[in-house]
């Protein structure tokens, strides 16, 4: 796996695949399946353990606001994560938020699970 301009998702590891595929279809069951037992997912520093949590982030800021990813420009693996930015639109309330808002994914995989998924608002780098 590599750095790209424009990614192609069906490319990217399977787990990491089925989240940008359940997510952009708004399915809280196949999202929230990818994840284990004691999984986490930190969405811009607040945390959601388990999934009762993460269902509950998921229907409310998920598929409730019909988020998806409209573009993927950067995938690359990192220490056995893969880190994936992705422009991404929805049904939220945008004031305040950059136009077009690129997120970045960062996905730590066990097996054909989803151990940690941390996403950011990221800005370059110097």
């Amino acid at each position: 796996m590599s750095t790209t301009d424009s990614a192609n998702p069906e490319t990217f590891p399977p787990p990491v695949w089925q989240y940008f595929a359940a997510m952009n279809a708004f399915d809280s069951d196949a999202l929230v399946a990818l994840f284990p037992e004691d999984g986490l997912v930190n969405d811009i520093r607040r945390e959601f353990w388990g999934p009762a949590s993460i269902r509950r982030w998921v229907e409310r800021e998920i598929t409730g606001d019909k988020v998806v990813a409209t573009r993927y420009t950067e995938v690359k693996e990192h220490y056995g994560d893969v880190i994936v930015s992705a422009v991404v639109d929805g049904e939220y309330d945008k004031t305040g938020v950059p136009d077009p808002l690129v997120l970045t994914f960062y996905f730590t995989l066990r097996g054909e699970k989803i151990a940690r998924l941390i996403i950011i608002g990221n800005n370059p780098g110097y």
